[in-house]
């Protein structure tokens, strides 16, 4: 793609999002910034809708995405100064909105890596789960403070961060106030890289571009197929598996790459 496609392409989106949210590219990979760092970016609905514009119809030509945040913090959670006093239903409406926009990410065509550093809290852990790689640096902690404020996590986290990290870590998360360091949030698995210092939005960088080499069929195959296997009794499971995986190799992209290993003009796995 050309610098011109790219930047007309980058033209088209951005007018779309707001202030606290800004895209550039990286060739085939779009950097999405959460820009509030005065607020250690925390999430208010004007950041999530811009997240819901981008995911909701990102460039065609896009193929995988970094996620990222200005400043020390990748994200404080839920901007409480927007909470305020509410109903029920307009609290359930609210926590609905959320998990449109977080599945409009994890249920898309694009892989994303998220950077985390500083404060990773509350609605800020709940929109990393929604990624598909997160990359820690040093930096980053995190908790689920919520019911310490008398509420409980309404972005999906009840449910994706369970799958990381099991539900009695969580409850000890949230009952107790535990605070994770980035080394215990590799082990426990809520990251799955951690870097040097400054070195996680480089780290991530390099993946995205890995992640945008891959034959869009392929990506489709792991972002859309294999999250329903893992959730799907073992005999569905197989069953689809056969599917993608007689899909995959089917298309043309496939046959010329394995065509191209067969007659060793393809690196091997070292």
């Amino acid at each position: 793609m050309s610098d011109q496609a790219a930047r007309s392409a980058e033209d088209t989106v951005s007018p779309l999002l707001p202030p606290s949210l800004t895209l550039h590219r990286d060739g085939p990979v779009a950097v999405l910034r959460l820009a509030r760092p005065a607020k250690r970016n925390a999430l208010d609905d004007a950041t999530v809708l811009g997240l819901e514009a981008f995911f909701s119809a990102p460039p065609p030509d896009v193929r995988a995405v970094v996620l990222d945040a200005e400043g020390d913090h990748f994200s404080a959670g839920l901007d409480l100064s927007e909470l305020g006093a509410t109903d029920a239903v307009a609290g359930v409406e609210h926590s609905r909105f959320w998990h449109r926009v977080f599945a409009r990410m994890e249920q898309g065509r694009l892989p994303v890596v998220s950077v985390l550093k500083g404060a990773v809290v509350g609605g800020g852990l709940e929109l990393a789960a929604a990624t598909h790689v997160r990359v820690a640096e040093p930096s980053a902690f995190y908790a689920l403070p919520e019911p310490s404020r008398g509420l409980f996590v309404g972005g999906g986290g009840s449910v994706r961060i369970p799958r990381l990290i099991g539900v009695p870590r969580m409850t000890d998360m949230m009952l107790t106030g535990r605070v994770l360091d980035a080394q215990e949030g590799q082990q426990l698995g809520i990251t799955t890289y951690l870097t040097e210092p400054g070195g996680g939005f480089a780290q991530a960088l390099e993946l995205a571009h890995r992640m945008a080499d891959n034959p869009p069929v392929s990506t489709y195959a792991v972002l859309q197929a294999l999250p329903r296997i893992a959730a799907a009794r073992d005999e569905d499971g197989f069953f689809m598996e056969a599917l993608m995986a007689a899909i995959s190799s089917s298309s043309a992209e496939a046959q010329e790459r394995m065509s191209a290993f067969l007659a060793g003009r393809a690196g091997k796995v070292r």
